[in-house]
């Protein structure tokens, strides 16, 4: 094996992403925001912070200098919260290769612009063309320890998708490739604030069938604001649509689903994240995932609904009752052309 990877974000994404990539290269670089992690891990090969029963392969090192973790990488993954992911990608531009293809792992939609993640780092680290996005029901602490795994990876050119494919691709974890990166992201962004809605739910006791429909009606959602964006309309039944929201609305290693229980009982998202050390991406998905669905014209009851709850305290009773008294109709409005009718 040769080569070099940078993973760009020491979270549990970004640590099970070195076990992938060291399969592959000689030397996986891991770059973290803080000095001090990045000893630990060299010292301990773990992560202290994240999966931290999991064994970093020998080609992993981690660096908190910028130039070191990216001088002559053949390709880097940017494994970000989607907040940081702007001024992180600012911060190392200087110091990434032109011809090194990037991998986007990041999910959400960028508040204010409605820019998608692939577009907010093209747009710090210019080269549009070489990105591309990965996302399906992809839980690190499974993926670590090699359990079954399939993800979609879409690029917008077909040669840079099945470059990084071959990176990243094992026996247990499965990679499909696409160029639907608009539909990709979308997916990845709203199932986690469809996931903070089932736990809500669960949260107060919700049974089953409940479950079910929001998973449902939430998939629907997915799809309308995928289509009005231009998205492939059998995007969002594949895994990076159906087999993404179902990991994330059922799994115990959610943290999306796990917030809304807990916020159900009580607990404010930063309690909530000061106590996990998680940032729960389905809360700021919310809020930016509403405002790129009234830019569209798109129906997004159960987005609008956990905004509305999270961001300006309206009680969970009153956002349950205005869901149900919508009156139901056709189900596929908006997806696939009988729009215009009442809906759901």
């Amino acid at each position: 094996m040769s080569g070099v990877a940078t993973v760009v974000g020491s979270g549990s994404w970004g640590t099970a992403m070195c076990g992938l990539l060291a399969a592959h290269v000689g030397e996986v670089r891991l770059w973290c925001r803080d000095p001090e992690l990045a000893v630990a891990v060299n010292r301990d090969r773990a992560n202290p912070r994240h999966l931290s029963g999991y064994r970093l392969p020998d080609p992993v090192v981690a660096t908190g200098d910028d130039a070191r973790a990216l001088e002559g990488t053949d390709v880097v993954v940017l494994a970000l919260p989607s907040a940081h992911l702007a001024p992180v990608c600012r911060r190392i531009a200087p110091h990434v290769p032109a011809d090194a293809p990037v991998l986007v792992l990041t999910k959400g939609v960028e508040p204010g612009t409605g820019a998608l993640m692939l577009d907010v780092a093209a747009r710090e680290l210019g080269g549009e063309g070489r990105l591309a996005v990965l996302s399906g029901p992809n839980h690190a602490e499974e993926i670590c320890q090699g359990k079954l795994s399939a993800a979609v990876l879409a690029a917008r050119e077909p040669g840079v998708a099945e470059r990084l494919r071959e990176l990243v691709v094992s026996p247990s974890f499965r990679v499909y490739v696409s160029q639907d990166v608009t539909g990709v992201e979308i997916c990845g962004a709203v199932k986690n604030v469809v996931a903070i809605a089932c736990g809500v739910l669960a949260g107060r006791g919700a049974g089953d069938n409940a479950l079910a429909v929001i998973m449902t009606r939430g998939l629907a959602e997915i799809a309308r604001i995928a289509a009005a964006l231009g998205a492939d309309p059998l995007t969002p039944m594949g895994l990076a649509g159906m087999g993404d929201l179902v990991a994330t609305c059922t799994s115990r290693h959610s943290r999306n689903r796990a917030f809304g229980e807990a916020f159900a009982h009580g607990e404010t998202l930063e309690a909530y994240e000061a106590r996990t050390r998680m940032v729960v991406e389905g809360a700021r998905a919310a809020r930016s995932v509403a405002e790129l669905a009234r830019r569209h014209g798109v129906e997004a009851p159960l987005t609008l609904a956990v905004d509305r709850v999270l961001h300006e305290g309206l009680p969970v009773e009153r956002a349950i009752d205005a869901l149900l008294g919508r009156r139901p109709g056709e189900e596929f409005y908006g997806i696939v052309p009988t729009q215009g009718k009442e809906n759901a």
